[in-house]
């Protein structure tokens, strides 16, 4: 394939207006956030993002190169189809259930970061801890999506895949590094429509070229595969459900996610975002949707692809770009590609961005360096940005299954991390013990599961596992539900077992270690008061020891106050609209 110098002028003006951007959304704001406050304003954009900016940048974090490449090759893929293309569905739900229960007290409460409500019951040890998986989800996402993004440019303009993937990685970093939440959402802005519009307009030529048959005719019958709309075998319904839950429930617990609910001017409009965000998903996803019904309905034989067809080649998961460069005209491709770069670029800025926040704040900050000053924790974070940003590069370069990584790794999302936020936000009374067991329950079930995109064998062989012709065993049954499940229950009985031994008297004072119990109110603990300023919250944790209670069901298992909301309070409101 012939070297395009067309192709590459496009992508190099699309990138060099994505920059601009960056930099002039960082020139825009660049005094914003009182003095004390800018690293503040980085993480969560002075709590002033609007509606129109938030809708765009929220959508822009989850329509990102996987998510638009993953559902035209579930499509596409004959054992899979439509019925296997989850998540649009599924992170629109999360992203409406996140709304519904889970932006309100976060929003409500002035935290910065998803990390700061853990650290603020658990302890920086918690903290530090729930920190390992949520780096690397982001880490592995980023590198993931730039590995996806670098072999979509190679396959339509011919360039060195690692060129390309370096040259999006620092294009994405530098905008971060320099404006931080402001530079991302106003190139989130850009980038959405670039690909809202890129993928719509490559849709019409692809599907009048003469080797596409009608794909509503290949949606119900089979012509050059089985139909696109797919089917979900008997066999296959428990997994179907455990991937569709892991979208759902474990696509909430994302910095990147928090990082705009936080950003919100109140935590109304932080809900309203959410179910902004949730339509764009679905909007979304319905060109990428009909891309991988086109691949599915070509002969492509008939085109200069060639034989055999994508499939065949193992080349599936690139019916995208390869939809793209062989039915469209070729300015047609570079306009569609410009649409995937920046899909790509608006996921792993903020996956960047998000992994430098929580280290910064709930790392070296409050676990370290209490008293840094802002501009310290301004320059940690630009650090971390290149560090983190020059990693998920390496990562793209360097491993042979940064997918499997990443699946890994948002799977701890939703075994140990979700369950940790039901417990904080909505369970009273759940204290580091509980914690400390729900997390290593949930990594050990998840672990001895096995991963066959790590080629991870299991050491837990549940009903209806089988092996395949990799000889790798697959588990049918829904064990990451089980084991997040496993993870939420062990954390309020161990929780509640602790905290009945020490107040009985039954383990004396001494022996409560980690201060959860009857320390509760330690130093350590009082420390966390620097997790939001006194004027935004009440803290209720630091209030005067109360006598002990009585553990009736309805006062043990329900956290009232994380129902009764503040909004209309004359403070809270005040610090809203600031």
């Amino acid at each position: 394939m012939a070297f395009h110098v067309e192709g590459l002028v496009a992508i190099v003006v699309f990138y060099l207006a994505i920059l601009a951007v960056g930099i002039w959304a960082a020139w825009k704001t660049k005094n914003t956030g009182s003095e004390g406050d800018r690293s503040e304003a980085i993480i969560v954009g002075g709590r002033d993002i609007g509606l129109l900016v938030g809708g765009f940048t929220m959508t822009a974090t989850w329509v990102g190169g996987g998510y638009i490449n993953g559902t035209a090759e579930a499509v596409y893929v004959p054992d899979y189809g439509l019925a296997w293309a989850q998540a649009p569905i599924g992170y629109s739900l999360s992203l409406i259930l996140g709304g519904l229960f889970f932006a309100k007290p976060m929003r409500s409460k002035g935290y910065v970061t998803m990390l700061d409500p853990f650290q603020q019951l658990y302890g920086k040890r918690m903290g530090g801890l729930l920190f390992i998986p949520a780096l690397m989800g982001e880490m592995f996402w980023a590198a993931a999506i730039f590995s996806a993004l670098g072999a979509t440019i190679s396959v339509i303009i011919d360039i060195n895949v690692n060129i390309s993937v370096i040259i999006s990685a620092l294009i994405a970093t530098m905008y971060t590094l320099v404006g931080g939440l402001y530079s991302v959402a106003y190139t989130d802005v850009v980038q959405l429509f670039c690909i809202f519009l890129g993928l719509w307009i490559s849709v019409p030529f692809a599907m009048s070229h003469p080797a596409v048959t009608d794909i509503g005719l290949t949606a119900v019958h089979q012509v050059y595969q089985a139909p696109w709309l797919g089917s979900i075998n008997s066999l296959d319904i428990y997994t179907w459900l455990d991937n569709f839950f892991l979208l759902t429930l474990g696509g909430i617990p994302w910095q990147a996610y928090f990082q705009r609910v936080l950003s919100s001017s109140s935590a109304t409009y932080a809900q309203v975002l959410s179910f902004l965000a949730a339509f764009g998903c679905l909007v979304m996803a319905i060109p990428a949707v009909l891309i991988g019904a086109i691949g599915a309905s070509t002969a492509w034989n008939q085109t200069d692809y060639g034989v055999p067809d994508p499939k065949s080649k193992k080349e599936a998961d690139m019916i995208l770009p390869i939809v793209l460069q062989y039915l469209c005209p070729v300015y047609i491709s570079f306009f569609g590609l410009g649409a995937v770069s920046a899909a790509v670029m608006s996921s792993a800025d903020s996956s960047i961005l998000s992994a430098s926040s929580m280290f910064a704040r709930n790392i070296y900050q409050l676990s370290f360096r209490q008293n840094a000053s802002d501009r310290e924790i301004v320059w940690v974070m630009r650090i971390t940005v290149l560090l983190f940003g020059a990693s998920a590069t390496a990562m793209a370069l360097l491993a042979s299954s940064v997918y499997g990584l990443w699946y890994l790794s948002s799977d701890l999302v939703y075994i140990i991390i979700f369950p940790q936020l039901l417990c904080v936000l909505f369970i009273k009374g759940t204290n580091t013990y509980g914690a400390i067991a729900g997390y290593l329950f949930g990594l050990v079930l998840r672990i001895t599961g096995g991963e066959p995109y790590l080629y991870l064998q299991p050491l837990i062989f549940y009903p209806g596992w089988y092996q395949d012709e990799n000889n790798l065993y697959i588990q049918r049954f829904p064990f990451k539900t089980l084991a997040m499940l496993t993870s939420f229950f062990t954390n309020v009985i161990v929780s509640y077992l602790a905290k009945y031994l020490f107040e009985s008297g039954t383990l004396p004072p001494k022996l409560d270690f980690l201060d959860a119990v009857v320390a509760r109110y330690s130093r350590e603990h009082m420390d966390k008061a620097t997790l939001v300023k006194s004027d935004n919250i009440v803290l209720n944790e630091l209030a005067p020891v109360n006598p002990r209670h009585s553990l009736t069901l309805s006062s043990t298992f329900t956290n009232k106050e994380a129902f009764n909301y503040v909004d209309s309070s004359p403070e809270l409101s005040n610090t809203e609209d600031n």
